[in-house]
């Protein structure tokens, strides 16, 4: 039971790191800093909740984020495709 545990943890921390990786090289193709990524996430919300620079930054750098925040960030930065790398 522990290896299969571990071996699910590692695949979570792998998945979690590919999302980071994935959405950061989107800020970066389309030059967006997190204080804009900030702005245009709060600029699609209206009157939802606005997420401060640190926090999105913690939660990018983290890499702890749902896939329907992800989809949020890359509409909110323009993006259309994501090229899914082999894993």
């Amino acid at each position: 039971q522990f290896y299969i545990d571990e071996f699910v943890r590692l695949g979570h921390e792998l998945m979690a790191d590919e999302a980071r990786r994935l959405l950061r090289a989107e800020m970066v193709r389309r030059g967006f800093s997190y204080k804009m990524l900030a702005e245009a996430l709060a600029a699609q919300q209206g009157d939802g909740p606005i997420e401060s620079v640190q926090s999105l930054t913690n939660k990018v750098n983290r890499g702890r984020f749902s896939f329907a925040f992800f989809l949020r960030a890359a509409r909110a930065m323009g993006v259309n495709a994501i090229d899914l790398p082999s894993l």
